[in-house]
Protein backbone atom coordinates (compact mmCIF):
# COMPACT_ATOMS: atom_id res chain seq x y z
CA UNK A 1 0.00 0.00 0.00
CA UNK A 2 1.29 3.49 -0.79
CA UNK A 3 0.11 6.25 1.72
CA UNK A 4 -0.21 9.74 1.11
CA UNK A 5 -1.62 12.18 3.92
CA UNK A 6 -4.87 14.77 4.12
CA UNK A 7 -5.13 16.96 7.18
CA UNK A 8 -8.47 17.82 8.29
CA UNK A 9 -10.06 19.08 11.29
CA UNK A 10 -11.57 16.52 13.87
CA UNK A 11 -14.91 18.00 12.86
CA UNK A 12 -14.30 18.05 9.22
CA UNK A 13 -13.69 13.84 9.42
CA UNK A 14 -16.86 13.66 11.69
CA UNK A 15 -18.80 15.02 8.99
CA UNK A 16 -17.60 13.50 5.88
CA UNK A 17 -17.09 10.04 7.20
CA UNK A 18 -20.70 9.71 7.58
CA UNK A 19 -20.68 9.98 3.97
CA UNK A 20 -18.77 8.47 1.08
CA UNK A 21 -16.82 10.90 -0.16
CA UNK A 22 -15.03 13.89 1.46
CA UNK A 23 -15.04 17.43 -0.40
CA UNK A 24 -12.28 19.64 1.03
CA UNK A 25 -12.89 23.21 0.87
CA UNK A 26 -10.02 23.63 -1.40
CA UNK A 27 -11.34 20.98 -4.31
CA UNK A 28 -13.99 24.19 -5.36
CA UNK A 29 -11.48 27.16 -4.66
CA UNK A 30 -8.80 25.30 -6.17
CA UNK A 31 -9.91 22.22 -8.31
CA UNK A 32 -8.16 19.71 -5.71
CA UNK A 33 -7.85 18.41 -2.22
CA UNK A 34 -3.98 19.05 -0.52
CA UNK A 35 -2.08 15.81 1.16
CA UNK A 36 1.57 15.34 1.71
CA UNK A 37 3.86 12.44 0.19
CA UNK A 38 5.27 11.63 3.84
CA UNK A 39 4.80 12.17 7.43
CA UNK A 40 7.64 14.86 7.49
CA UNK A 41 5.94 16.79 4.66
CA UNK A 42 2.97 16.55 6.58
CA UNK A 43 4.76 17.76 10.05
CA UNK A 44 6.16 20.91 7.83
CA UNK A 45 2.46 21.90 6.23
CA UNK A 46 0.72 21.53 9.53
CA UNK A 47 3.19 24.08 11.68
CA UNK A 48 3.52 26.23 8.87
CA UNK A 49 -0.40 26.26 7.86
CA UNK A 50 -2.33 25.02 11.64
CA UNK A 51 -0.04 25.75 14.56
CA UNK A 52 -2.77 27.78 16.83
CA UNK A 53 -5.11 24.37 15.55
CA UNK A 54 -5.56 21.70 18.39
CA UNK A 55 -8.48 19.73 16.54
CA UNK A 56 -6.24 18.50 13.81
CA UNK A 57 -6.27 14.93 12.15
CA UNK A 58 -4.60 13.56 9.19
CA UNK A 59 -6.03 11.15 7.42
CA UNK A 60 -3.81 7.86 6.27
CA UNK A 61 -5.13 7.43 2.71
CA UNK A 62 -4.01 4.43 -0.02
CA UNK A 63 -3.38 6.07 -3.04
CA UNK A 64 -4.37 2.58 -4.85
CA UNK A 65 -8.21 2.97 -3.82
CA UNK A 66 -8.71 6.35 -4.83
CA UNK A 67 -11.25 6.76 -7.38
CA UNK A 68 -10.24 10.46 -7.97
CA UNK A 69 -7.27 10.91 -9.98
CA UNK A 70 -3.65 12.08 -8.27
CA UNK A 71 -1.85 14.14 -9.63
CA UNK A 72 1.71 14.93 -7.97
CA UNK A 73 3.06 18.67 -8.35
CA UNK A 74 5.56 21.11 -7.61
CA UNK A 75 4.41 24.15 -4.87
CA UNK A 76 5.85 27.31 -5.82
CA UNK A 77 8.97 26.00 -3.19
CA UNK A 78 9.63 23.09 -5.62
CA UNK A 79 8.72 20.70 -3.47
CA UNK A 80 6.18 17.99 -4.58
CA UNK A 81 2.88 17.55 -3.49
CA UNK A 82 0.07 14.66 -4.09
CA UNK A 83 -2.98 16.40 -5.26
CA UNK A 84 -6.50 14.52 -5.47
CA UNK A 85 -8.54 16.22 -8.51
CA UNK A 86 -12.17 15.23 -6.86
CA UNK A 87 -13.59 14.17 -3.77
CA UNK A 88 -11.77 12.24 -1.54
CA UNK A 89 -13.53 8.38 -1.48
CA UNK A 90 -13.91 7.92 2.46
CA UNK A 91 -13.23 4.32 1.60
CA UNK A 92 -9.61 4.75 0.65
CA UNK A 93 -9.02 6.08 4.28
CA UNK A 94 -6.83 3.56 5.84
CA UNK A 95 -6.56 5.58 9.65
CA UNK A 96 -6.58 8.19 11.38
CA UNK A 97 -3.68 9.82 12.96
CA UNK A 98 -3.73 12.24 15.79
CA UNK A 99 -0.88 14.77 16.32
CA UNK A 100 1.87 14.79 19.34
CA UNK A 101 2.04 18.85 20.05
CA UNK A 102 4.66 19.92 22.65
CA UNK A 103 4.86 23.32 23.17
CA UNK A 104 2.55 24.39 20.30
CA UNK A 105 4.83 22.61 17.69
CA UNK A 106 3.07 19.09 16.05
CA UNK A 107 5.97 16.79 16.35
CA UNK A 108 4.35 13.51 15.07
CA UNK A 109 1.80 11.64 14.52
CA UNK A 110 0.24 8.56 16.48
CA UNK A 111 -3.09 6.14 15.17
CA UNK A 112 -6.08 7.62 16.73
CA UNK A 113 -8.19 5.13 18.50
CA UNK A 114 -11.08 5.70 16.09
CA UNK A 115 -8.33 4.10 13.43
CA UNK A 116 -10.14 0.14 13.94
CA UNK A 117 -12.72 1.10 11.15
CA UNK A 118 -12.08 4.72 10.20
CA UNK A 119 -15.22 4.72 7.97
CA UNK A 120 -17.59 4.37 11.32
Amino acid sequence: MSTIYHLITSSQWELSRQSDNHEAETLTTEGFIHCSGSIEQLLRVANRLYAEKTDMLALSVDRDKLTSQLIEEPSRSGEIYPHIYGPLNVDAVSEILEFVIESGIFIAVKPSASTNNPCN
